[in-house]
């Protein structure tokens, strides 16, 4: 990979030094368990499971989980097994870019016709489309591509993730925009597979790959991965279960239904998966290098690039996988704060996932549960709401050591 030894070398041992407590969830006091308040969650709204983390700093506070793997097994949920992030894993994806930025192979401001000069095919309307406007889901793309049948064929084609993720873009580039890039927003996964295309390009390596080396093991996160967690025929990880039609349904890992909406080449894009304690470590990453944390300590990428990550260039409310908001609970009530918070979320119909990051007060809560709630009226999203007003009730407002 076209990464410095020496560079590389210095990140590890600063991430070490600097960052791995946190990651490895050794706060100086135990964390509060919160079993019996997620369990309570459970009972109520009858999802299969979930699990949650508490985060002050980079220190762990509180955590628990509750519920079964599965509806209607014995299994139950701990506080190590994976879910999936679903599209809170394109922050991650974004932040890979922002490392490929500072090596000087890109810009926000590059465009494609920069990026892919050999690419004959390539409709003239996408030659201005920018990094940053896809990063922003404001480059042209359609909310999605023919989304059934393009899945089925690619699921059972043959090919690697990152071989399928270059026919999607390949499809996508040769035809005209939605929009005229830069004039809207409309929020498109196919903007995280141009951009996947464009890493790969850059350093030669698949975009899986390259999150493993240079996010994921700085972060002493080793056990996540990509497509639907656990394997078929076992119940050694939560399945997922139907958010909507078939409520409560659980979907099996390695069957149709999994591979057909948990595909392992949306990886990057929105099928990352990983414990709660491994995703905190993440979020407590863009916790500390946010520029509006009295406690700023940022790691692995500049503080200009959580910047850039964090605040939006356009005046909208999303940015590189961030839901970009303000709270009142979250203000820090220094002279200049607003509240400000960043959300990452996701949910693809089996599971359902939040983040809510408060930098102003060094707060953050990381919630997920195997059941999808794409809509706020389901019974996913409201466990995770219920378990983030009592996280941010009980923690929020107690001192930061």
């Amino acid at each position: 990979m076209p990464y410095s030894i020496s560079r590389f070398g210095f990140v590890v041992v600063i991430a070490t030094l600097c960052f791995a407590p946190a990651s490895r969830g050794q706060p100086i006091d135990a964390p509060v368990d919160i079993g019996a308040q997620l369990g309570a969650i459970v009972t109520k709204t009858k999802i299969p499971g979930m699990a949650a983390v508490v985060l002050k700093g980079d220190q762990i506070v509180a955590q628990g989980a509750a519920g079964f793997r599965k509806s209607g097994s014995p299994d139950r949920v701990t506080i190590n097994d994976q879910f999936l992030l679903c599209s809170a894993g394109k922050a991650m994806t974004a932040t890979l870019a922002a490392m490929t930025i500072e090596d000087g192979k890109l810009k926000r401001s590059s465009t494609l016709s920069e990026i892919f000069p050999e690419m004959a095919h390539m409709d003239p309307g996408w030659k201005v489309a920018t990094v940053g406007q896809l990063l922003e889901h404001r480059a042209g793309a359609p909310s999605d591509l023919d989304r059934f049948w393009t899945m089925l064929r690619l699921v059972y084609s043959r090919g690697t993730p990152a071989e399928k993720r270059r026919s999607i873009v390949a499809k996508i580039l040769s035809q005209p925009p939605e929009y005229p890039p830069g004039s809207r927003y409309i929020y498109s996964s196919l903007d995280y597979f141009i951009i996947c295309e464009i890493l790969e390009k850059q350093d030669g390596e698949p975009t899986e790959a390259m999150i493993r080396s240079r996010l994921w093991k700085p972060l002493g996160i080793t056990d996540a991965g990509f497509g639907a967690p656990g394997s078929q025929g076992t119940i050694e990880q939560p399945w997922g279960h139907w958010g909507m039609v078939f409520a409560g349904h659980p979907v099996e890992p390695g069957r149709f239904v999994a591979q057909l909406t948990m595909p392992l080449f949306y990886g990057p894009v929105g099928a990352i998966h990983m414990s709660v304690i491994d995703w905190s470590h993440f979020i407590s990453l863009n916790l500390r290098g946010d520029p509006e944390n009295p406690h700023r300590n940022a790691i692995l990428i500049s503080a200009s690039s959580y910047a850039d990550l964090h605040e939006s260039h356009q005046g909208t409310f999303y940015e590189s996988g961030w839901i970009l908001l303000t709270k009142d609970w979250a203000n820090g009530h220094r002279a200049g704060d607003t509240g400000r918070v960043i959300s990452s979320q996701g949910d693809n119909g089996f599971w359902h996932c939040e983040a809510w990051v408060a930098p102003e007060i060094d707060f953050a809560v990381v919630v997920v549960c195997n059941q999808g709630g794409p809509t706020p009226d389901k019974a996913a999203s409201i466990a995770c709401k219920e378990s983030l007003d009592e996280q941010i009730q009980e923690f929020a407002t107690t001192k930061v050591r």
